[in-house]
């Protein structure tokens, strides 16, 4: 730090240590807890007692500066021997600052010379028993559950390996030598839950806005260069009937300017959402020349535009009627707007009524966008008929346009096919629920009976309605089963909105869910039930897992940008939480594919990726990242990825073909002190059991947040291929990932439906 940083992070210090002291200019316990936001009181209380220099249970400002001086400015002796005290539970409480303290005069020497002795004169060593309650203590603050078995494992595995003289502690020395076996950790030794003191960033050159940068322009040149042929279509269109109507004036040309680019955009809009269109065109040239993965967002972008259009056209023709009225007198202007009598319109006169109409219906557009929270039901209803005023806005473009019915035929006649085929697809078989599990983080699992000629493709999704859960709404959801899987289709359902929170309870009533109980059905469903659960890996029957026969419809499937994973060369696959979903479908399918091959060549051992390598399917290499926030929330698709490592158990590391990255967002990083034991052991621990304690995979968890720049920056570094990055999750985190994908010239993929 120079003199001008340390004298502005002097200063931002005392301005935060007021603000938490209040009047006594002191901060007691609760207070320092409320600070560093420790959850654990292990923590707090031992940072607070070595923080506390004179013993008096308060810590002033003068206390926390040097101690702070000390974490901040100190080498790195002097932060491992602040760890080692926190660790070294039964020391009697100490002083850190000593060498700070013995700057200055005689009497503040003395007192330095009595702290430093106290170092010296505690126990100086860490036993089993102190490094077990840190350990513990990790857990909690790291949000980690383990059995008290698994926590016996960790201790002695962290103490065996930093014990290296066996002599039943560890000294100061035995812990400095073990850390150095972890350079990552000694980088940056810190507690990192102090986020009030650290000052606000002043970077007098901020960097240009993403959209301005050449990597943002190669990543997105297909949407940019439909979005600015869109524009140039628009402004055609505007030109071309403003001139044709020039001899009517001023206000008369924006007005049919506005309404040609209407007659477009109005028919456009629903083009975009003809999603058996769509999915047809994915599988063809046009999904590489035009951004298809992208219809959703043209989708709101068309419908803003709609707005505004409308706004204009229609102030445009009020205007105009004004000032006919105010130069023939007659009809008055209420008579140009309310009625037919001006005779305005290609059917009876009518384009003023409707155009009225028109306007306010288009304006519930907003309304769709700004005022809908997708986890409330109010909200969705909201959405949803909102939505259905589309039929009235057409019809009623046929009667105000006389141009408009050239434009939407086409488009018109693919939509009443599309709803066509959907409604009787879904309806023409009764389709079944025929078991459900429900599994931790309320993640409903859905196994639903497969209809007969129904093909998709990994990464699909459907339209799902439950009548017994509501009889009218449908809701989209990704098939998280394999194409190959022939009886059963599978759903993964996150209780997050109101629809899906009353799935969840539906199915955790205690009685037995049939809507048609027949013993002869009783006995079928209990039937293939056991034929599930001998499938099944290490399955256990429990209460929240049974068979079931409730009736259901599907419409779909229809196609995401996940189908252009298997023409990918190196494939990056990012879920967070349930956005797992689409992935399981493919990694299942990636699976199946591969076993097939062993089972065609038994006696060949090539590897995963060579023995992929066919016409459809370009994959050279897969990374699966997977962020969760809990513990628990790894736990419903654990199966799954422990069969996808037991498939490449005989593979060597760098040559396997899928790699799995496991982040734990709630637990602690490793130079956080209050995680460093706990990693260091979980590390020890997962090489010698050759297994994660916290998933039991093979893979280790990797605790907080991904650094995306190290992590794109290794898989570049891999050349297998150019990299496209599949994401599935919060918009929050998508943005994050997109950015980091624009500086590595990465194409980026989001699922939307």
């Amino acid at each position: 730090m120079s003199i001008d940083n340390d004298s502005s992070w002097l200063e931002w210090v005392t301005k935060q240590f007021e603000s938490i002291a209040g009047d006594d200019k002191e901060i007691d316990l609760e207070e320092f807890k409320t600070a560093l936001k420790v959850k654990e009181s292990f923590f707090a209380e031992r940072f607070f007692a070595l923080f506390d220099s004179d013993g008096s249970g308060t810590i002033s400002l003068d206390e926390l500066l040097k101690a702070l001086n000390l974490l901040i400015h100190g080498d790195e002796t002097d932060k491992l021997r602040f760890l080692f005290q926190v660790y070294d539970v039964d020391a009697p409480k100490s002083c850190i600052c000593h060498k700070y303290y013995s700057r200055s005069a005689e009497k503040r020497w003395s007192r330095g010379v009595a702290c430093k002795f106290l170092l010296t004169v505690g126990s100086g060593s860490i036993d089993p028993d102190e490094l077990r309650t840190v350990l513990k203590s990790c857990l909690k603050e790291s949000a980690i559950s383990l059995p008290e078995e698994k926590l016996d494992d960790l201790t002695l595995a962290l103490f065996e390996s930093a014990d290296k003289d066996k002599s039943g502690s560890i000294t100061f020395e035995e812990l400095r030598e073990e850390l150095e076996r972890f350079p990552e950790v000694m980088e940056n030794l810190t507690i990192s839950a102090a986020n009030w003191l650290k000052p606000p960033r002043t970077d007098p050159r901020s960097p240009p806005p993403r959209y301005f940068t050449p990597a943002y322009w190669h990543n997105n040149r297909s949407k940019l260069l439909c979005m600015g042929g869109y524009g140039c279509l628009n402004l055609l269109l505007f030109t071309w009937a403003a001139l044709w109507h020039a001899p009517l004036g001023a206000w008369v040309m924006v007005a049919k300017g506005c309404g040609q680019c209407l007659n477009f955009n109005c028919t456009f809009l629903g083009a975009l959402m003809l999603r058996r269109c769509l999915t047809w065109l994915r599988a063809t040239w046009v999904a590489k020349v035009f951004p298809l993965d992208q219809n959703v967002v043209f989708h709101q972008l068309v419908g803003y535009v709609v707005v505004a259009l409308s706004v204009v056209h229609t102030g445009a023709h009020v205007v105009n009627f004004v000032r006919l009225a105010q130069r023939q007198g007659r009809p008055a202007l209420w008579e140009y707007l309310f009625t037919t009598r001006p005779g305005i319109g290609w059917i009876h006169g009518s384009a003023a009524l409707t155009g009225i109409a028109l306007q306010l219906l288009l304006c519930l557009i907003p309304l769709r966008y700004t005022c809908v929270n997708p986890q409330s039901l109010h909200s969705s209803q909201v959405f949803y008929w909102t939505h259905l005023s589309y039929i009235s806005v057409w019809a009623l473009l046929v009667l105000h346009g006389p141009n408009f019915w050239k434009w939407f035929v086409v488009p018109g006649c693919l939509f009443v096919v599309e709803k066509t085929v959907g409604i009787a697809v879904s309806r023409m078989a009764g389709l079944y629920i025929v078991e459900i599990n429900l599994l931790p983080s309320k993640v409903t699992h859905l196994v639903i009976k497969r209809p007969p000629f129904f093909h998709y493709k990994p990464g699909d999704y459907i339209y799902l309605n439950i009548p017994a859960i509501a009889k009218y709404e449908w809701h989209p959801f990704t098939i998280s089963s394999a194409p190959e899987q022939q009886d059963t289709i599978w759903l993964h359902i996150r209780s997050l909105g109101q629809w899906t929170n009353r799935l969840y309870e539906y199915f955790r009533r205690p009685e037995p869910l049939s809507q048609e109980p027949k013993p002869l059905t009783r006995n079928l469903q209990k039937q293939r039930f056991h034929q599930w659960a001998q499938r099944k890996v290490s399955a256990k029957l429990r209460e929240n897992h049974r068979a079931c026969n409730i009736k259901c419809y599907i419409d779909g499937p229809y196609g995401t940008p996940t189908r252009r994973i298997f023409a990918s060369e190196h494939a990056v696959l990012v879920g967070a939480g349930i956005g797992i979903t689409p992935f399981a479908s493919i990694l299942q399918s990636i699976m199946h594919r591969h076993r097939m091959r062993k089972q065609k060549d038994p006696g060949g051992s090539p590897s995963w990726s060579e023995s992929h390598k066919d016409e459809e399917m370009k994959l050279r290499k897969v990374d699966f990242i997977w962020i969760n926030r809990d513990q628990k929330s790894f736990e419903w698709f654990v199966s799954l990825l422990t069969q996808l490592e037991m498939e490449q158990a005989d593979e060597e590391p760098e040559d396997r073909f899928l790699e799995m990255h496991m982040y734990m967002t709630s637990a602690l990083s490793k130079n956080d002190m209050k995680a460093i034991g706990l990693q260091m052991a979980l590390d020890l621990l997962a090489k010698k059991e050759q297994r994660d304690s916290i998933t039991g995979l093979r893979t280790r968890t990797q605790p907080g947040r991904p650094d995306w720049s190290k992590v794109f920056r290794k898989m570049a570094e891999e050349n297998k291929g150019k990299v496209q990055v599949f994401f599935c999750g919060s918009p929050a985190l998508a943005k994050v990932v997109k950015t980091h994908c624009e500086q590595f010239n990465f194409r980026f993929f989001k699922e939307h439906f």
